[in-house]
């Protein structure tokens, strides 16, 4: 038995995919949204896994390192890593997990949308 929690954030940013071909190597920017997800099966005192305002909260940390700037800019981007949809949500994943796991709950997903039709989610299912 689990609960899963999820809630959504957003971030603007501008990238550019190295050695890709086609119209995504030039630079271009996205209203990313982030959806996260995280699970446990033993709710607090007051009958919640955890708080949707502790998610947003640290969330909304780490997404200021990200929100309007240009992500080839900024590492793990910087380098070699291609500021995919893919590369990004795996970066999130890490970045929130570190922030929010502990014996109770752990991040399950983290699903980044350039669009309303184009997403990727990275999980350890």
């Amino acid at each position: 038995m689990a609960f899963t929690l999820t809630t959504q954030l957003e971030f603007a940013a501008a990238h550019r995919l190295r050695g890709y071909d086609g119209n995504c190597a030039r630079l271009h920017g996205h209203n990313w949204k982030v959806e996260i997800s995280l699970k446990g099966s033993q709710l607090n005192d007051v009958g919640m896994l955890i708080d949707f305002k502790e998610i947003k909260r640290t969330g909304k940390q780490i997404l200021t390192q990200l929100d309007h700037y240009y992500l080839n800019d900024i590492p793990p981007f910087d380098a070699e890593l291609n500021p995919t949809a893919e590369n990004i949500a795996f970066y999130l994943f890490q970045q929130l997990s570190e922030a929010l796991n502990d014996e109770r709950i752990s991040v399950s997903a983290v699903t980044v949308w350039e669009n309303e039709r184009n997403s990727a989610t990275f999980s350890l299912d």
